[in-house]
């Protein structure tokens, strides 16, 4: 992974549509601020900036204070429910499994992943013009333990076999096996809250 030491002025950050879903009411971590905030956070944090899963798309580290996670390590008897539906228009409908009565709690690591324009383009997501130095905040990771967490295995399935709304990953399949066995390890008894 690398890191970038200075926001370069010609860089041009927005918040896409897609992030947008992650709201306090919403089954996904969330930050308290506006999404103007969040903006700003990533332009003060950008010296934490690594490499995400492929070119294209990169992941900052930014302070915890307004951060929630919906992620819960699951205890046996928990109920889970589920559901089937697109992410957003235009979309096919995928599972998602949530824990019935967990609550998000203050995030102890947070990420925000963003992918250039031109990255979003391949699939016609992108905000701003896919020109060199245009990045889209589409993700809070936000993670109840001090660690990053891997990409979830059902996310990266979507992204590696092209379903709609995924991202190509462009990996081998070594790497995508590698990436999967880390996935399942950290998620197999985690779920987001309901």
């Amino acid at each position: 992974m690398t890191a970038l030491k200075i926001f370069p002025r010609w860089t041009q950050i927005a918040t896409n549509d897609f992030v947008k879903r992650q709201t306090p009411d919403s089954r996904f971590s969330h930050f308290s601020g506006s999404w103007e905030e969040l903006e700003l956070l990533v332009v003060e944090s950008w010296e934490r900036c690594t490499s995400g899963y492929r070119d294209g798309v990169i992941l900052v580290r930014v302070p915890t204070s307004g951060f929630y996670s919906s992620i819960v390590e699951l205890q046996e008897g928990d109920k889970l429910i589920g559901g089937f539906e697109p992410r957003r228009g235009g979309e096919d409908p995928r599972k998602f499994i949530t824990i019935l009565d967990g609550q998000k709690a203050p995030a102890q690591m947070v990420e925000i992943v963003l992918y250039a324009s031109k990255v979003l383009a391949e699939d016609g997501d992108n905000q701003l013009p896919p020109e060199d130095g245009n990045w889209e905040i589409i993700s809070i990771n936000a993670s109840p333990l001090a660690k990053e967490m891997p990409i979830s295995p059902m996310v990266l399935m979507h992204n590696h076999f092209g379903s709609t709304g995924g991202t190509a990953t462009h990996l081998s399949n070594e790497r995508f096996v590698t990436m999967l066995r880390e996935s399942f390890e950290f998620w197999k008894n985690k779920a987001s809250c309901g």
